[in-house]
């Protein structure tokens, strides 16, 4: 048998002892939205990444500790994205270092991120509620996939004589940290109008991420991009709400200009 220390399981993971803002790794959107065919300075959807976390704690000047959680949202706009362990890092740094209070430390999360990402970021302590938005779900389709991947956007049909305004929702949603190869969980919430989407066709569209290596908010943006060239909707927008993984899960939003975003919201895996 396979010694504890020598397995994956034995792997000690360091965590910083001091706050350090140069936790912080960011990735450059372009390197992803190059791949799809679009550039920073011609963005074809508005959104953001919200961010909640569950695992917020530091000292305040007495060194008593206070715990709280947060909701950030990074601005899709934004130069950069943060990679996701360097934020829980990074947010873990937090741990044994003093404050003067909550806001004290609110406007420096604020700062630091800011900074990263290129752009404005918000923090609110506090995560929302659970909330499903009305929606039809395709889970329950009693459709045979013989595929899994790679995403194939010739599977998404539209009825050009029935226009609707409906939002469809599946759980189904798996992708794969392109870094560690971990795998991401999501529910997505596809709101549009315009011709009926094939239902059927887009579920099995869905599920073909289930073997893809990409970023949550690349893979938001892969569909919303699809999503725009197949079923040519008069608007839409698509929401991500990937699973809890270090104390943070993220929410990636991409919709049509002028288009509002779901109510903020957690789904119950989260």
């Amino acid at each position: 048998m396979t010694a504890i220390e020598q397995s994956p399981l034995g792997r000690a993971v360091v965590y910083p002892e001091r706050f350090d803002a140069g936790l912080l790794h960011v990735i450059p959107r372009a390197l992803g939205r190059g791949a799809l065919g679009i550039t920073d300075d011609a963005l074809p959807f508005i959104g953001h990444d919200r961010w909640h976390a569950y695992e917020l704690s530091w000292l305040d000047m007495q060194g008593k500790p206070q715990v709280a959680t947060a909701t950030l949202q990074v601005p899709a706009a934004s130069r950069n994205l943060i990679e996701s362990k360097s934020l829980k890092l990074y947010l873990n740094s937090c741990n044994n270092a003093r404050f003067a209070d909550a806001e004290a430390l609110r406007r420096q999360v604020v700062g630091d991120l800011s900074l990263a990402a290129g752009a404005a970021v918000s923090m609110a302590f506090g995560v929302p509620a659970l909330h499903a938005p009305g929606a039809d779900s395709l889970d329950g389709l009693d459709i045979a996939i013989e595929r899994h991947g790679p995403p194939d956007a010739s599977l998404l049909r539209i009825d050009p004589a029935n226009v609707v305004e409906e939002t469809l929702h599946s759980a189904l949603l798996k992708s794969s940290c392109p870094v560690t190869g971990q795998p991401d969980w999501a529910d997505v919430y596809i709101t549009y109008r315009g011709p009926r989407i094939d239902r059927a066709g887009l579920l099995r569209y869905l599920v073909g991420f289930r073997h893809h290596a990409g970023f949550h908010e690349q893979c938001v943006e892969a569909i919303f991009l699809d999503v725009t060239a197949r079923c040519r909707p008069h608007s839409l927008s698509v929401e991500a709400r990937y699973t809890r993984r270090g104390g943070l899960d993220i929410n990636p939003w991409r919709a049509t200009q002028g288009m509002p975003p779901l109510p903020p919201g957690r789904s119950a895996r989260q």
